[in-house]
């Protein structure tokens, strides 16, 4: 955890006899968590929570649960771990996940109800009137399970539509029902909680470029047509070595004029192995530069890390020779895009100096009047 910050305290102190004026010097509260600064913002800082460490781990637990105010499934509300087979439902994870939440005052953002990966087999194989029926059927019974739970408050509706060009993902849903599957998602979901905020989201849409353009085209006509596209995520994948997307804010202020809400889903920085102390301080300029682009734009509701510590991200698994992308390493111990979260959420770098004051000395005081006293 950051340093705590030790600050002098005015206080006046009325004296009967003669008033006078001391000088105390008080310890102050710890900086805080990341949480509470952002709540002070009016935005989330959130986290991606893996179901196995949150049952096993005290430590993982403890900083899941004091230092974020909202939290996605990593994997629990997927389709493959919802509805594994027909009409088969199982929401051990989900629960687990939700029932965390509500003990720890936090907001669920449910992840996710269509996307082309992690659905099973039998789903893939379907016509398009069953599958339709499917993807309908799915969503009213995934989110009509927590459309009365205060905890659930939005749902990434529909996940990385779009290819790398800015052209249409050819996925099994596409192919199978045309680009109206999304529309017919949106209306779904509206329709089994008409208070959730409903995202569409997607990586690689951070800066300005042809899918986040693709991406723009797509949810304005949506909404011209009354699809309750309520927000956009960002999710925001980044990695050193690729350079920072410098024109993230204006990317999100242009989707904030369409009226909707944006959001960063899924944020991690990763950077190729070894890490170094340069790779960390380039890691934690982009982890500020994500948090500020936010902290600037009154429509982004918030930021979510995907994970918070080393030992459970996905990155090495997935990118050969990557890795280190989140904001603790593998022992739970904070990392320099830790300190620059807090302080981006904090709007000020906190000092070092982890001194306490000396005991103040006992004034002397003289020309005592009525109304003062010089000491």
């Amino acid at each position: 955890m950051p340093s705590s910050k030790w600050r002098s305290l005015a206080v006046v102190c009325a004296v009967a006899s003669a008033a006078a004026s001391v000088l105390i010097a008080t310890p102050a509260h710890a900086d805080g968590t990341l949480r509470g600064h952002a709540v002070e913002r009016g935005k989330f800082i959130g986290a991606a929570i893996a179901t196995t460490p949150l049952a096993n781990e005290t430590a993982y637990r403890n900083i899941a649960s004091t230092e974020f105010n909202q939290i996605t499934a990593e994997n629990a509300m997927k389709w493959e771990s919802t509805e594994p087979n027909d009409n088969q439902y199982t929401f051990t994870g989900a629960d687990q996940i939700v029932n965390f939440a509500t003990q720890n005052n936090q907001q669920v953002h449910g992840h996710t109800l269509v996307w082309h990966s992690q659905t099973p087999g039998w789903v893939q194989g379907l016509n398009a009137t069953n599958m339709r029926a499917a993807m309908n059927e799915h969503i009213a019974t995934v989110v009509g399970r927590y459309a009365n739970n205060a905890t659930v408050v939005s749902w990434d509706v529909v996940n990385e539509v779009f290819d790398d060009n800015g052209n249409m993902r050819q996925s099994f849903w596409f192919n199978t029902l045309g680009q109206s599957y999304i529309a017919d998602a949106f209306r779904a979901a509206r329709a089994a909680d008409p208070n959730a905020r409903l995202c569409i989201n997607d990586y690689n849409v951070e800066g300005i470029n042809a899918k986040s353009t693709a991406m723009f085209n797509l949810v304005q006509s949506l909404r011209a047509q009354n699809v309750p596209v309520d927000c956009v995520g960002f999710q925001g994948h980044l990695a050193i070595q690729f350079g920072f997307p410098n024109d993230i804010q204006q990317n999100m202020q242009r989707f904030a004029n369409l009226g909707v809400q944006v959001r960063v889903t899924e944020l991690d920085v990763r950077m190729q192995t070894p890490r170094t102390a340069a790779k960390d301080t380039t890691q934690a300029q982009y982890y500020t530069n994500v948090i500020n682009a936010c902290n600037a734009v009154t429509a982004c509701a918030g930021v979510t890390i995907w994970g918070f510590t080393d030992k459970y991200s996905w990155v090495p698994d997935t990118f050969s020779g990557e890795g280190f992308a989140l904001i603790y390493d593998n022992n739970y111990a904070v990392k320099p895009a830790y300190t620059a979260v807090h302080n981006a959420l904090d709007g000020g770098t906190p000092t070092n100096d982890t001194t306490p004051p000396t005991t103040p000395g006992t004034p002397t005081a003289s020309a005592i009047t009525s109304t003062g006293a010089t000491l």
